[in-house]
């Protein structure tokens, strides 16, 4: 790249690399798109608006491809100090699961949109907006760019939970809205300390300065690093930080509920790694401590309250999948943590692995329960005899959960995470994973076991775009437990 300002130590570099933000600058111009043509498109020809919606993110995962074929690239940089956006391993990976997850989302909403009247232009705008932020997420490299990155994924978040029209909307949008400003506020408190102490932004800087930082302002430092971890801590619903998850869960439309608990959680996840492992390395025992202990109470707390919900409960389902994806969240802190115990980015790949395990299968679990318009746990009783394939579909993807055959891939994914623990020296942090998987088992299997009993009902239709989308995630998940090593080669090797 050739800069266009003068050549000093402190000056911008301007050119652009097109390349390396095609991804996310597609995933935001179909947001445009959408949104300039809703105005002229009429009555039945707004459904053009989903292809529109869908052809945006097909495009941006095929930008994907000349960057995993090439170099790390990276652009907007400042000399002598870092870039603020880098094209790499990590940077692809998380980039995969954003924009795979939207695509998913999209072929899920198709009939959610049509069935519950919902606004189709304002909702397609505010899906690609949010997954264009949850692109853009992964490829920061300063603390503002990486702010800017998550208000972006979460604000049409906000609307997107709020567009479901029986009332329940416009509550749980209340409470997603309050709890995540709260959570805002206490990060940019936290980022504003850090500043003051290492007098940087850039991931790499910060790192160094907070290495340097004289001893009056090491304090202000370590509690600006723990105030930031609270932000990303409510993104990835950490407990205590995830009392939102439920009611919002319930009170969205069933594909939002999907998209916020795999490509929310995924940008949560994504900015947790990039702080912790770039910019507070110098922290890195203290930090590992806290999502160690993070990690321990938040699948437990998740698993417990999973274990709670009867089978009559009212939206049982979705409930039982928003306290399903908190214990997920647990399992997901526990290379975080192994990599602040190690000293080392290293354990970083197996947290993206079981993202992308986890993402498949959990968004293929969202499918089934939208077929069936999410319902208490006691109505999908007797689900083979009336849609065989969706019951099984559904059976599958909560063996995978468990990690049981024939569901291997969801077993592979806990072994590299129980391994990174293991090899960190996190005995205890393993042994609490361990009892947390076999307590989940007692509710994945109670689930799958009403599959396939005596039941009444009628069947169901399943719309052209949602069996897609369940066939997509089934055969995805299938691939993966076949040939597992397609996705955990990304645990070998540091991914920055």
């Amino acid at each position: 790249m050739t800069p266009l300002a003068a050549a000093d130590p402190g000056s911008l570099i301007q050119s652009v690399d097109w390349v390396a933000i095609a991804p996310t600058l597609i995933a935001a111009l179909g947001a445009l798109v959408v949104l300039v043509a809703d105005l002229f498109l009429k009555g039945s020809q707004k459904r053009l608006l989903s292809w529109l919606a869908g052809g945006a993110l097909v495009l941006a995962l095929a930008a994907l491809l000349p960057l995993a074929l090439g170099d790390p690239r990276s652009t907007f940089c400042i000399t002598g100090t870092g870039c603020s956006y880098v094209a790499d391993d990590f940077t692809l990976v998380f980039q995969l699961l954003a924009l795979a997850g939207a695509l998913l989302v999209t072929l899920l909403s198709v009939h959610t949109v049509s069935s519950e009247q919902l606004p189709g232009g304002e909702y397609w705008f505010l899906l690609l907006s949010s997954a264009a932020g949850a692109a853009l997420l992964p490829a920061s490299r300063d603390l503002a760019t990486l702010v800017v990155a998550l208000e972006v994924v979460t604000l049409p978040s906000f609307a997107l939970v709020a567009l479901r029209r029986d009332g329940r909307g416009a509550e749980a949008s209340m409470k997603f809205f309050l709890s995540s400003v709260t959570a805002t506020a206490v990060m940019l408190l936290g980022v504003g300390f850090v500043y003051a102490a290492s007098g940087s932004l850039h991931f790499s800087a910060v790192a160094e300065g907070l290495t340097q930082a004289p001893a009056q302002l090491r304090h202000l430092a370590e509690a600006g690093a723990v105030l930031t971890l609270v932000g990303f801590a409510f993104k990835t619903a950490a407990v205590p930080f995830h009392f939102w998850v439920p009611d919002t869960y319930v009170g969205s439309p069933v594909p939002v509920a999907g998209y916020l608990s795999v490509v929310g959680k995924a940008a949560g996840l994504a900015g947790l790694a990039l702080v912790t492992t770039l910019a507070f390395r110098p922290y890195g025992h203290t930090w590992g401590l806290v999502l160690a202990v993070l990690a321990a109470v938040t699948m437990t707390a998740g698993n417990v309250a999973a274990l709670r919900q009867r089978g009559a409960d009212r939206d049982g389902a979705v409930r039982l999948l928003a306290w399903s994806s908190v214990s997920q969240a647990g399992y997901l802190l526990v290379p975080l943590a192994a990599a602040g115990y190690a000293g080392t980015a290293e354990p970083v790949g197996a947290a993206a692995a079981y993202a992308l395990i986890y993402g498949a299968v959990n968004l293929g679990a969202f499918a089934v329960v939208a077929v069936c318009g999410g319902g208490a746990l006691d109505s999908y009783r007797g689900l083979f005899a009336r849609n065989r394939w969706s019951a099984l579909a559904l059976a599958f993807f909560l063996l995978c959960l468990a990690g049981l055959p024939p569901g291997v891939v969801g077993l592979f994914g806990k072994v590299v995470v129980f391994q990174a623990a293991v090899d960190a020296g996190l005995g205890w942090l393993a042994v609490v994973m361990a009892v947390n998987v076999v307590i989940a088992l007692y509710y994945y299997l109670t689930w799958t076991a009403k599959l396939f009993a005596p039941g009444e009902g009628t069947a169901r239709q399943v719309p052209g775009p949602l069996k897609a989308g369940i066939a997509l995630t089934a055969a995805t998940a299938g691939v993966l437990s076949v040939a597992p090593q397609l996705v955990l080669q990304v645990v070998s090797g540091s991914l920055f």
